[in-house]
């Protein structure tokens, strides 16, 4: 795999890149190989029996130790359905202390650039704790601060409840001082999905075009089809084949909950793209969500939207999470930081 030499430059309207960054060290192997034994047959499991009373939220509680970078601020934030949690890591701007009476910020700040983050977990686990290492490396790599948003789940809840929790995420955001067009809107696996479909919505409903998008290793497309047909269905260390199509039913019956009126969520591969704003797109190469974040970045480009697609040789699904650990890891965070940086 050969890397693609691209200046770190602002990418042009109209403009698609891919970014390939070869090499896996020693601890992205032994990553690699811990997930497969331990992750993997879990889900594995819940495949075959995937309604049974399994302790989904448990996974957010157990996660305790995923502690942030030392020195980050946290604050709790109620929104009108679920919990969030505002963090700013050391250096990293404070958020708006307050919004003066013509609708600006008054104090911290800086530029008023934040992100809004959405995580990962098949829109059915995972959440505020799980991620809030992941998170609070993102605050110190663009120097912003962020709110994760702890979004409604299945089954309980259709997918579309989770968009409407991201927009009250960044309506949140609007309201105390950081105006939709300088807030990024990231999300890893299921959050990147959201990422797209929030900052789709956001466009459409008229809250503002957000500054950009980051989608770690997204699902982009709720179509199992493509994923099982590409030969990364039987190279991903994390999710075994059966757990697409199961994943993919339980989505479908979720939709039904959501009653009459409501119209189904649209994979965001499906939309209009074309107000979309630009976007970073991190995958490894051998993932079973690869061929959804290739698929993306090309109807994106197609759509005439700047995108920049990142594949990292042989990284597990959300291998982000590992930075502080896994130095391939750590090197996508610093991306992360440098394309919400180069928005500015």
């Amino acid at each position: 795999m050969s890397v693609a030499r691209t200046e770190l430059l602002p990418l042009p309207a109209h403009h698609a890149t891919t970014r390939e960054f070869a090499g896996v060290s020693t601890r992205s192997r032994a990553l690699s190989f811990s997930v497969r034994r331990t992750v993997r047959p879990f889900i594995e499991a819940w495949s075959y029996a995937p309604t049974l009373p399994w302790p989904a939220s448990a996974i957010d509680h157990l996660a305790f130790p995923l502690v942030p970078v030392p020195g980050t601020h946290r604050r709790r934030v109620d929104l009108p359905m679920c919990p969030a949690e505002l963090l700013w890591a050391p250096g990293a701007a404070p958020p708006a202390a307050q919004v003066g009476m013509d609708g600006t910020a008054v104090g911290g700040g800086m530029d008023g650039t934040a992100v809004l983050y959405l995580h990962g977990g098949a829109f059915l686990c995972c959440g505020l704790t799980t991620h809030r290492h992941l998170v609070s490396r993102i605050s110190a790599t663009t120097g912003a601060p962020v709110l994760a948003v702890g979004y409604r789940m299945l089954p309980r809840h259709p997918i579309r409840r989770a968009v409407e929790d991201g927009l009250d995420g960044l309506r949140w955001l609007v309201a105390h001082g950081h105006p939709a067009e300088r807030v990024v809107i990231a999300g890893d696996s299921a959050g990147g999905f959201l990422t797209f479909a929030v900052a789709h919505e956001a466009v459409r409903l008229g809250i503002g075009r957000p500054a950009g998008t980051v989608a770690l290793s997204p699902l982009a497309d709720l179509d199992p089809r493509g994923k099982l047909d590409h030969p990364n269905s039987h190279r991903c260390a994390v999710f075994p084949r059966r757990a697409v199509a199961v994943l993919s039913t339980l989505v479908e019956r979720a939709e039904r909950l959501g009653g009459e009126g409501d119209e189904p969520v649209a994979s965001p591969v499906d939309l209009d793209l074309s107000e979309m704003p630009p976007a970073l797109i991190q995958t490894g190469s051998e993932e079973m969500t690869y061929v959804d974040a290739e698929l993306m970045a090309r109807r994106l480009q197609l759509a005439g939207v700047s995108a920049e697609l990142q594949v990292w040789e042989k990284q597990v699904h959300a291998f982000q999470a590992a930075a502080g650990v896994v130095p391939e890891s750590g090197r996508a965070i610093a991306e992360i930081g440098r394309f919400v940086r180069e928005l500015r």
